[in-house]
């Protein structure tokens, strides 16, 4: 029986082997390292008995596949841990995620930090024992008895809702069993470095209708050295995190009292969100987008049109019944059917497109519990939402345009180079998640993909990604956690204009279907401010923070003069704050150190009589003295140019 190497190599191996054993064939060495193996493309764990030629891929933890089964390998290790400590303990689910792996778990208690470091102590334990882990197989009436009798009705509950015919695989480690696809590791022995990192309340599968459970997060690595330097770049992480300087620098808070999800924007960070609102409607309206305002809600009847009812219905806040015959309204998803309805008030010519319409959108999604995260996915926010609705001939121009749009945005506030990019395409398999034939799915995202490389743009592809009416450019960026999130989008819709029944009249005076697309422009506002916190620390931009520069009086004498000194900054367009306390001055600049000002304005009693202003800039202290006209055009310069070096 021939393997066939990933870098070219043969080996010829005895039929029948495990890929565990066939690794040994390849390099002993590799058999300390191996996690998992792709056979002909396919991943399987090490067990699997391999009975004919094949293409033959050794995955190790290096690998994106490896990393996730040591991860979900290692939360069997927490929940086996959890089942010896707690035996009255019911388990939800245990998935591996981008940094490791987390565990959904029913107590009969509410456990604290030091029991999850007993929770640890115990893991380490299972490691020592270097437990076999195992797979078998059972129908679904034998898997849902399995479950029954070791009290796990969350599990139950999951294999209930599977096909009857379906045969089920299950892992076993010492006494602990559970129900799990795989793949996994041989053996606990490999999991030598595991850390708990902490524990947060989740609803039973994102639902808050459900019980809350508690869930459990962790990280594995092969070695201890890796573990450790991840340990030490998760505390850098928690130091940028905008969920901390956020509430810090008073740009958010959350009270329970108004719900998950719905932080509350407090005055520094309105003015964040002000400022960079303003500088996006400006800039579209210099680029021939017109304004729009449309309701924060409407009938069902317009998500039917548009199929965001059926498609979407569960992410959407829903009020009314419509069982009892009561008016159904939902709050909005997106604007897109309001703008919609705004362009058929009208007759067009081909000669009036495109049309680029533009708004300021408020709207409301019903994201889970577990996903929420600070400002990063909230349940209600602001975008820079926007709708083209072109000819075909028109598509590539326009697509083009809106790239050097979000391309213009994402240099000014400083984040270009941190993003990356992602062609969401459909997947033909699943037909019942998009709407539409397959033969205008494959026209449309073929255009799609000559656009973005005649762009030259470095994307990659993902399969199943797309809306239910069209492909999309999604444009990704990375929280402090290393967590991906869509902060962009460029979105082709082949059907709207069907569907909404949207015209316009061409040269030889035919009536045609226009097609849209559908654009965020700097995306979610709370997002993009809660990405901008971290990348700069909580020290934005000049341009974008809500104190520009802070006037220090030196005594009380220079009081006065500091008061008209700000008065003249705000004249300006410059935002102060005026700090005439009688305080000591080495702790007004600590403080505005502490609030990042980009600049401190000192006056004393020697800036008066020679009417000049002593500047300091929080990254270079010092910069000396200067007229208040030469600061103020300085200042205004900096702002103009979008200057982030401050």
């Amino acid at each position: 029986m021939l393997l066939n190497l990933k870098d070219g190599n043969k080996i010829e191996v005895e039929n029948g082997l495990n890929a565990f054993d066939c690794i040994k064939n390849v390099g002993d060495g590799l058999v300390k390292t191996a996690v998992a193996v792709k056979i002909d493309g396919v991943l399987k764990d090490l067990r699997e008995v391999i009975s004919a030629d094949c293409d033959f891929e050794i995955i190790t933890f290096q690998h994106p596949d490896g990393r996730e089964i040591f991860h979900h390998s290692t939360a069997h290790l927490l929940a086996e841990a959890v089942k010896i400590l707690y035996p009255t303990a019911k388990l939800g689910i245990g998935p591996a995620i981008e940094a490791g792996f987390y565990y959904d778990i029913e107590f009969d208690h509410q456990i604290n930090e030091e029991e999850l470091d007993k929770i640890q102590a115990t893991m380490k334990k299972l490691v020592k024992k270097a437990e076999r882990i195992e797979r078998f197989e059972l129908p679904k009436k034998e898997a849902i008895a399995l479950m029954e009798e070791r009290n796990e009705p969350y599990k139950v509950e999951l294999i209930s809702e599977l096909p009857e015919n379906e045969v089920l695989t299950f892992y076993k480690q010492g006494d602990y069993v559970d129900f799990c696809r795989g793949p996994h590791l041989m053996s606990t022995s490999a999991m030598k470095a595991v850390k708990l990192l902490q524990i947060t309340g989740a609803y039973w599968r994102g639902n808050d209708k459900n019980k809350m459970l508690t869930r459990i997060y962790g990280t594995s690595y092969d070695n201890k050295e890796a573990l450790e330097a991840h340990l030490l770049v998760l505390e850098e992480a928690k130091s940028r995190d905008h969920n901390k300087l956020g509430r810090e620098m008073k740009v958010f808070t959350t009270d329970e009292n108004v719900g998950q999800g719905l932080p509350l924007i407090m005055p520094n960070g309105a003015k964040i969100m002000q400022t960079l609102i303003r500088f996006v409607e400006d800039e579209e309206e210099r680029r021939g987008y017109v304004m729009t305002r449309t309701p924060f809600m409407a009938k069902s009847d317009l998500y039917k049109i548009s199929g965001h009812w059926s498609h979407y219905k569960d992410g959407m806040f829903v009020m009314g019944d419509e069982e009892k015959e009561e008016e159904v309204m939902a709050l909005r998803p997106m604007t897109c059917p309001f703008q919609y309805l705004i362009y058929k008030t009208d007759l067009h010519s081909y000669r009036d497109l495109p049309i680029r319409y533009g708004e300021t959108s408020t709207l409301f999604r019903n994201e889970s519990s577990g996903e929420m995260h600070g400002l990063i996915r909230v349940r209600q926010f602001t975008i820079s939402e926007g709708h083209l609705v072109v000819r075909p001939d028109q598509l590539a121009e326009e697509f083009k345009g809106v790239l050097d749009l979000i391309y213009y945005l994402l240099d000014c506030i400083g984040l270009r180079d941190d993003v990356s990019f992602r062609f969401s395409k459909w997947d033909k398999n699943n037909r019942d998640k998009y709407e539409g034939e397959a033969s205008e799915w494959e026209d449309v995202q073929a255009k799609m993909k000559v656009i973005l490389d005649e762009i030259g743009l470095d994307y990659y592809e993902a399969d199943g990604e797309a809306a239910f009416y069209g492909p999309k450019l999604d444009i990704q960026a990375k929280n402090v956690y290393g967590k991906e999130d869509t902060i962009i989008t460029i979105q082709l819709d082949f059907m709207a204009g069907k569907k909404f029944g949207m015209e316009y009249v061409d040269a030889e005076g035919n009536k045609k279907s226009p097609y849209v697309i559908h654009r965020t422009s700097i995306g979610c506002y709370e997002r993009t401010m809660a990405l901008l916190i971290e990348k700069y620390y909580g020290a934005l931009p000049l341009w974008l923070m809500p104190t520009q520069v802070a006037v220090l009086s030196l005594t009380d004498r220079t009081a006065d003069e500091a008061s008209a000194t700000a008065a003249a900054l705000q004249r300006a367009g410059i935002r102060v704050k005026l700090d005439n306390r009688s305080e000591k001055l080495g702790k007004k600049i600590r403080e505005a150190q502490l609030e990042k000002t980009p600049y401190m304005v000192v006056i004393g009693d020697k800036d008066v009589e020679s009417n000049v202003v002593s500047v300091r800039n929080r990254k270079l202290g010092d910069i000396g003295q200067m007229s208040l006209e030469e600061f103020i055009a300085k200042i205004q310069d900096e702002i103009k140019t979008f200057n982030k070096e401050v």
